[in-house]
């Protein structure tokens, strides 16, 4: 008997045990690894890494044109340089002595919704516009309302949309193409891409100068037209990205530096407190 009255011998604890981590995902025993239903020998060598993180978050194989698909948006948001907030973490963390997995996980930690959630945040978005036309109003006119209502409550920052480094992005257009590619053949049903081309579109009426479709933008298409949640957006994309930040993480390690500070130590910061000043006499 436990102390608040239960009685013990009526627990089945290998079940308890059992059920306590239930899992669909895999299967192991001794000798035996099966993923999905899978023996993982049947998938080695045979199924590329985009249809392995496929088969692991939707617990099937994805076709051809959806792997494909996949792939592009991971081999898109690998990088974007040393500027990029993720990646300087990286290289400052290992030289401030951190191996490779601790300078990996501070760099993905900053993947949040300034740094990293754009493309969830875009698919949220694209998925009430859906939503609205559903209903029965006119694309154009659901794209406004919802853009409308998305400002209102965050701000003039429109997630996938617009680029602070580059006037036009040069991965979207290829990736929208891939898209209009997928949906000619059938894989996908294209709507998403013409929810963001309507968004661009709103964007750039009554403006001199265009607010493009930005990577995170385009990626949200892919991950839309291939129906994954919004969650899984910023999910896929630190998968992607982990790449990158490994990469720059390891060109860091070979150059000795130490205590790499955000900025070259030559050049001075901006001090804009109080002027000098001194603790009189009968201050304390």
């Amino acid at each position: 008997m436990s102390a608040n009255g239960s009685t013990y011998d009526s627990v089945d604890y290998r079940q308890l045990g059992a059920d306590y981590w239930r899992t669909d995902i895999i299967d192991i025993e001794p000798g035996k690894i099966h993923v999905r239903g899978y023996p993982i020998q049947e998938l080695i060598g045979r199924l590329s890494f985009p249809d392995m993180i496929w088969l692991m978050l939707r617990g099937e194989v994805p076709g051809k044109t959806q792997s494909r698909l996949l792939e592009a948006a991971l081999v898109a948001s690998v990088d974007h340089g040393p500027h990029a907030p993720s990646i300087a973490i990286s290289r400052m963390a290992v030289s401030c002595g951190l191996p490779l997995n601790g300078a990996m996980a501070s760099a993905l930690n900053t993947l949040d919704d300034v740094h990293g959630g754009a493309g969830q945040q875009s698919v949220e978005l694209y998925r009430q516009i859906r939503d609205r036309v559903a209903e029965g109003v006119p694309l154009d006119e659901a794209a406004k309302l919802c853009v409308d209502a998305f400002v209102a409550e965050h701000g003039k920052y429109l997630p996938g949309f617009g680029h602070r480094f580059h006037p036009v992005d040069p991965r979207a257009g290829t990736l929208l193409g891939m898209v209009d590619e997928a949906a000619a053949e059938g894989a996908v049903t294209g709507e998403y891409a013409r929810i963001a081309r309507a968004i661009e579109a709103l964007l750039a009426s009554g403006r001199s100068k265009p607010v493009p479709m930005n990577i995170d933008g385009a990626t949200a298409v892919i991950y839309a037209e291939l129906g994954f949640a919004p969650e899984l957006a910023r999910g896929i994309f630190c998968l992607s990205r982990a790449v990158g930040i490994l990469s720059h993480a390891w060109e860091q390690s070979g150059r000795g530096e130490r205590n790499k500070g955000p900025m070259p130590r030559q050049m001075p910061y901006r001090y804009t407190g109080p002027a000098t000043r001194h603790l009189e006499d009968d201050a304390r």
